[in-house]
């Protein structure tokens, strides 16, 4: 079910000074996205890869709504983990899956209140 750890996404206010920092420690820039919520607010994400080629990514985030540490988690078919995942009582869905610039994505939450976030197909 659960592939590999796709990437950490952390909130940061002055994403430009996080930017700065995590550079000079690195990682570099692979990819950004820039998004406005429902409600008009915008927001960015920057995927940052480590020299590794095949490391997870960090990512950076500027959306105040979203403050807390997100792991996110590739499965093969996100719809089909979710649907094997809801019989279980102690997962908690936060989102149902949806569709996203690169395929889809759910979100759950653990018994422990960890927050992961199922990418993939």
């Amino acid at each position: 079910m659960f592939q590999k750890l796709e990437c950490v996404c952390i909130y940061t206010a002055d994403i430009a000074a996080s930017l700065t920092f995590y550079s000079a420690l690195g990682l570099t820039q692979a990819w950004r996205i820039e998004r406005v919520s429902g409600t008009g607010v915008a927001s960015s994400l920057i995927g940052l890869k480590f020299p590794r080629a095949d490391s997870s990514e960090l990512v950076l985030s500027d959306n105040a709504d979203v403050t807390f540490t997100e792991v996110e988690i590739h499965v093969d078919d996100v719809r089909e983990t979710y649907d094997m995942l809801s019989g279980n009582e102690v997962v908690e869905w936060i989102r149902a899956p949806f569709a996203t610039e690169s395929g889809h994505v759910a979100v759950m939450e653990a018994p422990d209140k960890n927050v992961f976030v199922l990418v993939g197909k």
